[in-house]
């Protein structure tokens, strides 16, 4: 049987678009034996398969596959096609990549989320650069600091400071993220300064409610982990800074949130000796987005400003806060 050969010469540059789209979801439909795995890796809903496979067998003439309520068979033009589709399917899309990698060309909307304090006090601007770079891309940002499968939740690409790992998306490695315990002067001087971390169960802890509530300190002989009940328990670390520097306990922060308050004296380190266990800051893309040259250009462009050795001190100052200490019952404001 022979499998009738579309004319180019027939078609407008949409219509091959659409043509070549087509053949791309019967080369799916084929490899996985089925339309509901075709238009998860597609990211479209099943009916849509149906209609292209529709389409191309109506532009070919011919049947393509056999159905029936639980298989789907190729024909023998089917196979015929399948044997030629996959190689042509590849070439263009290997074509429009090489295209597309000319960052003069790229374009399209990257969907984003990321940690809501390293966007606002560094990320923002590193985002901003980014787009004035790169004209024809939009891009939309969710800020949430809990760790997110962006496969699962529609995104291009998700940054996250948690230990994560999902199926079928690949992590990069940006930067550590480099913590620090610490209390205010005030605190320490009423309440003493822990020596070990077994010693923190006699202190009121400021914790971050994403990391739960054990903390792990590096030593000599590995980690020490040691679970605490907070007196204060919060899903943003801008709050724990403000309540460290008001003298209430004892927290675990990201450096570049605390480098400022640090500096001045409003807080101290504690645990010299024991420093906090560090994660990493990663970027994790959906393996079917990672050859998209937009989102790979933006992974390109995150790793190479947060491995910087300096990107630290390039994050701008934290507005000073001088907070009272709590008052006393009785005391005059």
């Amino acid at each position: 049987m022979v499998v009738p050969i579309l004319s180019i010469t027939e078609l407008d540059s949409a219509q091959i678009m659409d043509s070549l789209l087509n053949i791309k979801t019967f080369v799916l439909v084929a490899r996985y034996g089925g339309f509901s795995e075709a238009a998860r890796q597609l990211d479209v809903v099943p009916s849509v398969v149906a209609k292209r496979i529709a389409q191309l067998e109506k532009a070919l003439g011919t049947r393509l596959f056999e159905r029936t309520t639980r298989t789907v068979r190729l024909t023998e033009a089917g196979e015929k096609l399948s044997a030629r589709a996959g190689v042509l399917v590849a070439s263009f899309e290997d074509l429009l990549q090489s295209v597309e990698r000319d960052e003069s060309r790229l374009a399209g909307h990257i969907r984003l989320v990321a940690p809501t304090t390293l966007t606002m006090l560094y990320l923002g601007q590193v985002l901003d650069d980014f787009l004035a770079r790169h004209d024809r891309i939009t891009l939309e940002i969710a800020l949430q600091d809990d760790s997110v499968n962006p496969a699962e939740r529609g995104f291009d690409l998700a940054i996250s400071g948690r230990t994560a790992s999902y199926e079928g998306v690949v992590e990069i490695p940006l930067c550590p993220t480099r913590v620090v315990a610490c209390a205010a002067p005030a605190y320490l001087g009423d309440r003493g300064r822990p020596a070990h971390p077994a010693e923190l169960s006699d202190h009121a802890c400021l914790a971050f409610k994403p990391s739960g509530l054990n903390w792990a300190f590096q030593s000599a002989r590995g980690l020490i982990h040691v679970d605490i009940a907070p007196r204060l328990l919060a899903d943003d670390n801008m709050t724990l800074l403000r309540a460290a520097v008001a003298g209430l306990g004892i927290a675990i922060l990201p450096l570049y949130i605390a480098r400022n308050a640090l500096a001045s004296g409003a807080l101290a380190p504690v645990l010299d000796g024991y420093p906090p266990q560090e994660n990493w800051f990663k970027a994790y893309v959906p393996k079917r987005k990672r050859q998209v040259a937009r989102v790979a250009a933006l992974a390109d462009w995150l790793s190479a400003r947060l491995q910087a050795a300096d990107w630290i001190d390039a994050v701008p100052a934290i507005a000073d806060w001088h907070p009272q200490a709590p008052r006393r019952p009785g005391r005059q404001p």
